[in-house]
């Protein structure tokens, strides 16, 4: 950059007015005025002619230009269509010709030459030269259906019927399109001429069979009032395209027009066989509009039984198509197996005697759909559908042996090497249970523990022998259970409540003696249900030396609550045999106090603050229930205080921040013992401060010394009075 100021003479212009104009142009405006001052074109003058002599020269002159413009380029049709119409605006019709001839030897297959030709004989009136014309057309180009359209109109326009079914003819020997042959059916109808319109579309047919045109045929009938016409129609195309698959399929629309004709002749019946018909051999996927059709028609000539037979194919239908997108959707395939069985059922319902061969495919070609992926969560909706497959069979259609066929090809199918599904064992378990079979189910939960053992397994097969009171097999599976995994906490609690249950007290202690040193997953709930056995059983001392043997491995604040609770409820009692109430040890306070103190110093040896907050709140409402004044006031003295305190923030930046810690007296008072005699002496006299104000407010009276002090108040008071009465 250079430091040299630029000349204010090259800067741009200041616009220092920048409202808008008040006279506005618009771009129209400047449009408009340059079409208005462009300058006139030249145009050549006219010319007038005045007499005979003059037309021939002007004549002659412009033949000569056309002669030239042709000689030059010879292939311009333009130009000899030109030259043409310039001959016969002139009435020189020979000559007009002569100039046609010419351009149809240069190109013989110019429609365009064909037309302009004919339209001029037309205008002049020449009837039969037109004739002749599109005679040669239609002999020259007989794929262009405008020259047979133009030579039917004239044969029309004539009233020579004749003439033109014959050229029809001659057309539909070249087998045209379908607007020929139309045309031609629309002529014979306009002279209701209906039996050749009849005999025309069956030539037609036989042109082209399409079902569009067979279609068209029979609506023709229909509207002549002859019905049976009409169905030898329909039958003759349905028997021409025939019953295979791809067959039907072409026909889709010539079922659909035979249906709704029979429809609207009221043949309901025949129109649902028809229906019928159709829709059992199409495939689901192919006859969407169909069964559309066919819905429709239930909806409004149908029975209850029909419409919902109808809406059931519509949805098969939907859940085929979900299915051929991804054949691992199970819930597309648990919805189609429901469909398939409330069907099934349905049909039972009425009386009818079915096989269930449709569910059972659905079952079968879902199954087959194998998740692709070894991992557990591409497995669970799977499973489920082996499940109910098996209850299908078992509760629809009583097949028990198909069943248990399902239930052990599930079996075969999971990799239990990678994974296995409890609920799939226990299944097939209480299948064989409901089969009065107990040998084969034990064998079932025998071989899914020993080929993949599972907590919840174990917890089935547990409840299975307790069911049947088989006490001796469920310690065994309990001892399994717990030799496959030690850790588990609940395996152990619940074999202690099966014993307890037993009233085998010795083997609930022994269990608990050797839960108690194995490395649990949740220890403290064994212990909780170890010592409320105890209690439960009036067994103080035990529940002591319990407490005691868990407080050398924690020291947790609620196992000293825990503790010093249980030294002060009442243990034991219930009823005997006979009935009569038997009273419980009551507990002692003091050792519950005890208790408390003993947590206290361990909890405060540790520095929890707030598990020490939670004991003495523990702790106090124990005293104000079993304690004296002097030991609720104890406690009371105990309680901590709230204060605000600063300390350094945790992200380094070196600031302050404010937190709320707890300050216990005996902490204060073992840290700084003469502030905290202060601190306590100011707290009691703020405290007996407060309670002697009768009124509010600070008082400053001094207590009384000497009677001199008394007298020399009393004078002071005295001039103060005196003073305001001179004021």
């Amino acid at each position: 950059m250079s430091d040299e100021r630029r000349d204010p003479k090259d800067r741009a212009p200041r616009v220092r007015n920048r409202a808008p104009a008040p006279v506005q142009i618009t771009s129209e405006q400047l449009l408009r005025e340059a079409q208005e001052r462009q300058e006139p074109a030249i145009k050549p003058p006219k010319q007038r002619v005045q007499d005979l002599e003059e037309l021939r020269e002007f004549q002659g002159r412009k033949r000569t230009e056309f002669e030239g413009r042709i000689r030059y380029s010879r292939d311009s049709i333009r130009a000899w269509i030109k030259y043409a119409q310039f001959e016969a605006s002139h009435n020189e019709f020979d000559r007009a010709r002569s100039v046609y001839e010419r351009a149809l030897d240069v190109d013989p297959r110019s429609v365009e030459v064909w037309l302009k030709y004919t339209d001029m004989e037309l205008k002049a009136r020449n009837i039969n030269h037109a004739r002749n014309l599109f005679d040669r057309a239609i002999i020259l180009l007989p794929r262009v259906d405008q020259l047979w359209y133009k030579y039917v109109y004239l044969e029309e326009l004539l009233l020579n019927i004749a003439g033109a079914r014959q050229i029809f003819e001659r057309w539909m020997q070249w087998e045209p399109n379908d607007n020929a042959w139309k045309s031609y059916i629309k002529l014979e109808e306009r002279y209701n001429e209906l039996d050749r319109a009849s005999s025309i579309y069956e030539r037609w047919i036989g042109v082209r069979p399409i079902p569009k045109n067979w279609v068209t045929w029979a609506k023709f009938e229909e509207d002549r009032t002859r019905a049976d016409k009409a169905r030898e129609v329909f039958q003759t195309a349905l028997e021409f395209f025939g019953d295979e698959e791809e067959q039907v399929e072409k026909a889709q629309a010539v079922f659909g027009a035979f249906a709704r004709m029979e429809t609207r002749l009221k043949e309901f019946d025949r129109a649902r066989v028809i229906y019928k018909f159709a829709l059992a051999r199409l495939p689901r996927s192919k006859s969407a509009s169909l069964y559309a059709q066919y819905t429709k028609f239930e909806k409004q000539h149908g029975d209850r039984s029909g419409v919902e037979l109808t809406v059931l194919g519509k949805r098969r239908i939907q859940y085929e198509e979900e299915l051929a997108y991804d054949g691992t959707n199970y819930d597309a395939w648990f919805s189609l197996a429901r469909l398939e069985e409330d069907a099934y059922r349905a049909d039972k319902e009425d009386g009818e005697d079915i096989e269930p061969t449709r569910v059972r495919e659905v079952y079968e070609r879902a199954v087959a759909n194998i998740p692709p992926a070894t991992e557990k969560r591409y497995w669970r909706r799977y499973i489920y559908l082996w499940l109910q497959y098996a209850a299908f069979e078992e509760i629809d259609t009583k097949d028990y042996d198909r069943a248990r066929d399902v239930y052990k090809a599930a079996i075969r199918i999971v990799p239990h090497k990678e994974f296995t599904f409890a609920k799939l064992w226990l299944a097939f378990a209480h299948f064989e249970v409901r089969r009065v079979d107990i040998n084969a189910a034990r064998k079932v939960l025998g071989a899914g523990v020993g080929m993949c053992p599972k907590p919840k397994l174990f917890s089935g097969y547990i409840e299975l022998e307790m069911r049947l009171r088989e006490f001796d097999r469920v310690r065994t599976l309990y001892e399994r259970f717990l030799t496959y995994d030690p850790s588990l906490s609940s395996a152990w609690i619940q074999w202690t409540q099966v014993e307890s249950a037993l009233e085998d007290f010795e083997r609930v202690r022994a269990i608990f003696e050797l839960a108690v040193q194995q490395p649990l997953d949740m220890p403290e709930v064994v212990w909780k249900a170890f010592i409320d056995f105890e209690s439960g059983e009036g067994e103080r001392e035990r529940a002591r030396n319990l407490y005691e043997r868990l407080l050398e491995r924690t020291s947790h604040v609620k196992v000293w609550i825990s503790f010093a609770l249980m030294e002060i409820s009442t243990l034991g009692g219930g009823e005997d045999e006979d009935g009569n109430e038997i009273e419980g040890e009551a507990g002692v306070p003091a050792l519950a106090r005890e208790v408390f103190e003993r947590g206290y110093k361990s909890l405060r040896a540790r520095g929890e603050k707030e598990d020490r907050a939670l004991l003495l709140e523990a702790w106090k409402n124990f005293e104000d229930s079993h304690g004296s004044d002097a030991d609720q006031q104890h406690v009371q003295d105990m309680m901590p205080a709230t204060r605000k305190r600063w300390r350094k923030a945790e992200d380094g930046s070196g600031s302050l921040e404010e937190y709320w810690d707890l300050a216990f007296p005996d902490d204060e008072k073992d840290a700084n013992p003469t502030t905290f005699k202060f601190f306590q002496a100011a707290q009691q006299w703020a405290a007996q401060k407060g309670a002697g104000a009768g009124v509010g407010g600070l008082s400053y009276d001094m207590p009384d010394d000497s009677d001199d002090e008394d007298e020399e108040e009393e004078g002071g008071a005295g001039s103060d009075v005196e003073m305001s009465g001179e004021e």
